[in-house]
């Protein structure tokens, strides 16, 4: 013991740490004038916009392992999400709004029960079309519940016809934001004074769009093998009922793993139907 405790004090009384005559390099990432979401010009020469544009840019070039993984994950996911925005009329930017929701986690659920990759709540999903019950879950069919998205991004344009404002909507809801603008006699929901996560909100998109459109400009270095990239599926087209979704995987070639890996939106062992709706199946075909 004796011995223990005197090579204890010789550690921590005559130990010097190793001195660096430099120190680690951090470098602040450049805040341009402006940026451009949807079409549309912001400027970030006001000092509040500058400043909460900054806020979201370093916190994207400084959460290194997120945003690698964000990066790589949207090489999976943009390609999917594209084609409904265009053919609905909706800015490609808005795919951006998708990746802040989930981060493109296709099994997340928030504290308050929203749910898949553009993370609507359950009321709200069967509102724009959705199927939401313990058998199926449509808010994680990306398909689906993009093409949802885009009617409320589009309604809620004809409110606003402010596609930052109508970004802001979507964090907060129409009904809400439209009482503020009333009461703060705003037009833009970057002018007005909202809580801090609906406030940093479309900055994040912003901060979003402009790390993945030039990601080696913020120090993200990737090969072209380094990204994720979506994996070839075959579609099976289901009218019946399932007794067991794990002997159905089998008897179509693959497990239950990979069923619900590309299939999210089956949220039971089995599947009832009772009107002989039809749905599609996912199979990956793996190489």
């Amino acid at each position: 013991m004796l011995g223990a405790s005197s090579v204890f004090a010789y550690d921590f009384f005559e130990y010097e740490p190793p001195h660096h005559d430099v120190p680690q390099q951090m470098n602040a990432p450049r805040i341009p004038d402006y940026v451009v979401f949807a079409g549309d010009t912001i400027s970030l020469k006001r000092y509040d916009l500058r400043q909460r544009f900054d806020r979201e840019i370093l916190a994207f070039t400084y959460m290194h392992s997120t945003t690698y993984l964000l990066i790589k994950r949207a090489k999976i996911y943009f390609p999917l999400i594209e084609p409904t925005l265009a053919r609905d009329s909706v800015p490609d930017d808005f795919k951006y709004l998708a990746l802040i929701e989930s981060y493109f986690n296709p099994r997340v659920v928030s504290p308050a029960k929203a749910a898949g990759i553009w993370q609507f709540m359950a009321s709200t999903a069967q509102q724009y079309g959705l199927e939401v019950n313990e058998q199926v879950d449509e808010r994680f069919n990306l398909e689906k519940s993009t093409e949802a998205a885009c009617k409320y991004l589009k309604h809620s344009y004809e409110l606003y016809h402010d596609w930052a404002t109508v970004a802001a909507s979507y964090n907060i809801g129409t009904t809400r934001l439209s009482k503020e603008l009333e009461m703060q006699h705003v037009s833009s929901a970057l002018d007005l004074y909202l809580n801090e996560e609906t406030s940093r909100y479309v900055f994040r998109i912003l901060a979003a769009k402009a790390i993945l459109s030039n990601p080696q400009q913020y120090g993200f270095n990737l090969l072209d093998s380094d990204y994720y990239l979506p994996v070839e599926t075959r579609v099976v087209e289901v009218n019946t009922s399932v007794d067991n979704w794990a002997d159905w995987a089998i008897e179509h070639g693959t497990t239950y793993a990979h069923l619900k890996n590309f299939n999210y939106w089956i949220r039971d062992r089995k599947l009832d139907n009772p009107q002989g709706k039809t749905y599609f199946v996912k199979i990956p075909v793996l190489k």
